[in-house]
């Protein structure tokens, strides 16, 4: 198994002849609004463009996962940093098949997606020549979670390829503690930017909580969400430091944009 990660939350699991594309947000750098402008630089979204080599990548891609979509069903609410306007137009050009959370099934094919399967919290699938699990995803602290999209991270096993959990946008709950606990993923790759807007709490777990979930998880932790957005603080570096000072590093891989992970 091979993860190129691509920008933020996306990037491909390659597995044999199968590429597994996650959360695609493929605009060009400055494409999206601001998601913050008070607490956070007012810097026009994706900060950062898309690695070279992305588009002979997406050339390759046989299916998707799509983590969160929608809040209240509304299009301008759309979490375009997971699903964008140029996602959905290569996941409808190429015909995708995409695997969702239920919630957001009828919303995606309201839209023409190709979605050929949706997951209830906790159901297991059949995915290719494995099985997929979906766990709830509690996307930000406190109150501000009921106005996000929040929806599911999974745990993905295919035959003879590492398991991978993929926490989605969330805090550290109870869930992702019983996901990690159960399952025992041989990758865990969590959301660690710490994105916030400008009202509420943060949105995605703070760095304690990157840190207690590192020494949760089993094995390997693969740390994406950083440095593409204007409203997440934690960098690379400040999350690397944090690591070293815990002892922590060399469990942890912290992709720079269009690296590539072999597993």
């Amino acid at each position: 198994m091979k993860l190129h990660h691509i920008r933020n939350a996306t990037f491909i699991i390659e597995s044999k002849d199968r590429y597994i594309l996650i959360d695609p947000m493929l605009s060009k750098k400055g494409e999206l609004p601001p998601f913050s402008v008070l607490k956070h630089k007012a810097q026009k979204n994706p900060i950062v463009d898309l690695p070279s080599g992305t588009s002979t990548l997406l050339d390759k891609v046989t299916h998707a996962l799509i983590t969160h979509s929608q809040t209240f069903g509304i299009k301008a609410l759309q979490h375009t940093d997971h699903l964008d306007i140029k996602g959905e137009e290569f996941l409808k050009s190429q015909n995708i098949p995409v695997v969702t959370v239920k919630k957001d099934e009828e919303y995606l094919k309201k839209y023409d997606l190709n979605v050929v399967d949706a997951i209830e919290y906790w159901e297991e699938k059949s995915f290719l020549d494995g099985k997929i699990v979906s766990i709830p995803a509690k996307h930000g602290h406190g109150w501000i979670h009921k106005l996000m999209a929040n929806g599911a991270g999974y745990f993905i096993d295919l035959l003879d390829e590492p398991s991978i959990y993929i926490c989605g946008d969330t805090v550290l709950t109870a869930d992702v503690k019983k996901a990690i606990k159960e399952f025992q993923p041989d990758i865990v790759v969590v959301a660690a930017g710490n994105a916030s807007l400008d009202i509420g709490q943060a949105l995605l777990m703070n760095i304690d909580e990157v840190i207690e979930l590192v020494n949760l998880a089993p094995n390997k932790v693969v740390a994406n969400h950083m440095e593409a957005l204007n409203h997440c603080g934690v960098t690379r570096d400040i999350l690397a430091l944090r690591l070293k000072d815990e002892g922590l590093f060399d469990k942890v891989f912290i992709p720079n944009d269009g690296d590539m992970i072999k597993l």
